[in-house]
C-alpha cells in the first residue's frame, strides 16, 4: 500500500498592469488544483482590466505604488503576510526591484512575446516587440518564459515556444499568435516549476 505525501499548497501571487487576460488563464488552471492557489494579484495600475479578473474570482488585490515599491520594503511585508511562495509576472510593467528578487531568490518567473535574448531590454514590451521582430523581417517569433533577475529580460531561460511570422502579419496579427502560445503554456510552465521546486 501506497503512503501519499502531504504537500502544502504553494500560494501564487500575480503581478499585472492591464488587461489581465493572462492572469484569467492561470487563475481558471488552477481553479481547482489542491497543490497550487492564486493567493493575490498586484497591481500598479488603478484602472488595470485585471482588477476585475481579481474581483470576479473573489481573489484579493495589492495595489502597489511607486515610491513604495522601489523605495520603501517592496510590499515584502504584505506578501509575507499572504503567504506568497511564488510570483508570476504577467504582463507587468515595472522592473523588480533588488530587494524581492532577493527575498523570492529564483520565485519570480517572467513571461515574453519573444524568443529571449532577441527584443528584450528595458521598454520592450507589448506592441513594440512585436513591431521590432517585423521590422527585422523575422521568420519566426514566440513567447519565453524566465526567472526573474535585476537585469531586464535576463534570467535563466526555463521555457520557449514558437510560432511563425507569416506574409502580411501586422503587430496586431503576430500578437495574437503569440498570445495563443501565452494562454496555452504559461500556467503550465508555473506548475512544473513549482512543483519541481518542492521535490
Amino acid at each position: 500500500m501506497t503512503q501519499s505525501v502531504y504537500m502544502p499548497t504553494k500560494k501564487l501571487a500575480i503581478f499585472a498592469s492591464g488587461a489581465g487576460t493572462n492572469a484569467a488563464r492561470i487563475i481558471d488552471y488552477f481553479a481547482t488544483s489542491q497543490t497550487i492557489e492564486v493567493r493575490l494579484i498586484v497591481c500598479n495600475n488603478p484602472r488595470a482590466g485585471v482588477l476585475n479578473v481579481a474581483l470576479d474570482n473573489n481573489i484579493e488585490v495589492l495595489l502597489i505604488e511607486k515610491e513604495k515599491f522601489f523605495r520603501g520594503n517592496s510590499y515584502l511585508n504584505e506578501l509575507k503576510t499572504a503567504g506568497i511562495d511564488f510570483i508570476a509576472l504577467a504582463g507587468f510593467f515595472w522592473k523588480i526591484p533588488a530587494q524581492l528578487i532577493t527575498a523570492y531568490n529564483g520565485r519570480i518567473m517572467n513571461l515574453h512575446p519573444a524568443l529571449l535574448p532577441k527584443y528584450g531590454g528595458k521598454g520592450m514590451y507589448g506592441t513594440k516587440v512585436h513591431e521590432a521582430v517585423l521590422d527585422e523581417g523575422e521568420s519566426e517569433t514566440g513567447i519565453t518564459i524566465h526567472i526573474v533577475d535585476e537585469h531586464y529580460d535576463n534570467g535563466d531561460v526555463i521555457f520557449q515556444a514558437r510560432c511563425p511570422v507569416l506574409t502580411g502579419d501586422t503587430p496586431q496579427t503576430l500578437a495574437k499568435r503569440v498570445h495563443d502560445l501565452e494562454y496555452e503554456n504559461f500556467a503550465k510552465v508555473i506548475e512544473t516549476t513549482l512543483m519541481n521546486q518542492c521535490m
